[in-house]
């Protein structure tokens, strides 16, 4: 079963993520966010209790 030879599959895996991982990454990551998230101090809601018409 010529599937199951991993010589010309293993170097089209490898040759594949090396071109992922030294061209196509760093320029995914270099894009700059046009909005980055804000650091905002945390305010928690106040609340009341529900009054229930029947009690």
């Amino acid at each position: 079963m010529p599937q199951l030879n991993p010589n010309p599959w293993f170097f089209i895996m490898l040759a594949s993520w090396l071109t992922y991982s030294m061209i196509i990454q760093p320029k995914l990551l270099s894009f700059v966010f046009m909005n980055p998230p804000i650091s905002k101090t945390q305010t928690t809601p106040t609340t009341s209790p529900w009054t229930w018409p029947w009690t």
